[in-house]
């Protein structure tokens, strides 16, 4: 016969499995949608008080869940990264500032549209609302639904909206669209549309000009002047950088923070590895919280396929160049092993590969994967070898104490904007 507290340590196992279940599918996707992603969103609603507690008190992030979706509210742990940028579809190009605002002016359409509305409409609102917006014109935005460009750059912010779920296609193709050769009808979602937007104010509300200065106050969380206050901040901060970032430096943190985290890195870790699964490495250069699974990070390392393989290679390369005087490698240095790597290993990589050129398009493929992975900086310089890009170099360092080298590194989706 099975004892009472036997039975009572299977039942609290299968609740912390369930709940780490739950904050990692959050961290993946922070849209759950119940009749997309049916059993993480049903894992979230069974276990929503104990994880609005934990994103709360952990991140500083708000969790609101019910029938239909659950929202993680993130805000990012810095403004300034540029290395997960929204894409239409997995493999299609980062969207450029053109893009991210056709976004925006959809939105404002789909949120008086009726319940149906079709792309050719949408699109008709949007090249009304860019020619009555003077401050369109002059920062050089047009729409002209004649330029296939154009109708390319619109089905792009479309296509971003029906991967968040605040339009289902219910008829119809965008590429005929493109084409010039028909419609795409859709539904407006509109508990999703409510749900997109994760700022800590109204964005008409804010009266600052420059992009940074909107940026700020777009996510500004206001802090007590008291000595509570301000580590509860600065642990806030430290955990949402571990939790999105594949790498947190210290020469990145202040050195209010540096010290903050020399003494409550082990609560800080702890807590993130207890709730998450993600395993945590800590060096004398920084901390990363690894996933092993990999199915929570959006850009691994490494990867499959002539881009991952690449990457990979491309990485050793630049990992023996860590500890050179400078440390920068030029871009002209980059493109030249690129030319080597083809190569050496045409044959085994898809055909494009020989192509004139091909190599300045890899290599900038695979210098921002690398740079999304921490692993490198671009400056003006070229680029500049990261720490943790030595656990890839041809001679594998010693390591005292018998340790090995850290697990392969992966980003987390920062989630919806």
């Amino acid at each position: 016969m099975t004892a009472p507290t036997d039975v009572q340590d299977r039942i609290d196992a299968q609740t912390r499995d369930e709940r780490r279940r739950a904050v990692r599918a959050l961290l993946a996707r922070s849209l759950l949608l119940a009749d997309r992603d049916t059993d993480a969103h049903r894992l979230v609603r069974r276990h929503a008080g104990w994880l609005r507690d934990w994103f709360a008190h952990e991140a500083g992030w708000v969790l609101t869940v019910d029938a239909e979706l659950a929202r993680l509210r993130k805000v990012p742990p810095t403004l300034g990264d540029a290395t997960r940028p929204a894409r239409a579809r997995r493999g299609d190009p980062a969207f450029s500032r053109r893009r991210y605002v056709l976004v925006c002016l959809a939105l404002a359409d789909l949120e008086t549209a009726d319940r149906q509305t079709t792309l050719g409409r949408l699109a008709e609102s949007v090249v009304g609302a860019v020619a009555a917006d003077p401050d369109l014109a002059a920062a050089g935005l047009d729409l002209d639904l004649t330029n296939r460009d154009h109708r390319r750059d619109l089905v792009a912010a479309v296509r971003l909206l029906l991967d968040l779920g605040a339009l289902s296609r219910v008829d119809g193709d965008e590429n005929d669209y493109v084409a010039g050769d028909g419609d795409v009808l859709y539904t407006v979602e509109r508990s999703v549309l409510a749900g997109l937007l994760a700022a800590r104010r109204p964005p008409s509300t804010i009266d600052a000009e420059d992009l940074d200065g909107r940026l700020t106050a777009l996510v500004s969380e206001p802090v007590a002047d008291t000595p509570d206050a301000r580590n509860r901040a600065m642990r806030i901060h430290l955990t949402r950088r571990l939790l999105d970032d594949p790498v947190v430096y210290l020469d990145d943190l202040s050195e209010e923070q540096q010290a903050y985290l020399a003494r409550q890195r082990h609560r800080i870790v702890t807590a993130i590895a207890e709730a998450t699964g993600l395993l945590a490495e800590a060096r004398a250069e920084g901390i990363a919280m690894v996933d092993q699974a990999g199915d929570i990070s959006d850009v691994k390392m490494p990867d499959q396929g002539t881009d991952g393989h690449l990457t990979l290679l491309l990485a050793e390369h630049l990992a023996d160049h860590l500890r050179e005087p400078g440390g920068h490698v030029p871009g002209t240095q980059v493109e030249a092993a690129v030319v080597r790597l083809i190569g050496a290993h045409a044959d085994h990589w898809r055909r494009d590969v020989r192509e004139p050129g091909a190599e300045v398009v890899l290599a900038a493929d695979a210098i921002e994967r690398l740079e999304a992975l921490g692993l490198i900086r671009r400056t003006e310089h070229g680029v500049l070898p990261l720490p943790a890009i030595a656990r890839y170099a041809t001679a594998a360092p010693t390591i005292a104490g018998g340790q090995t080298s850290l697990p392969d590194l992966d980003t987390r989706r920062r989630g919806t904007p």
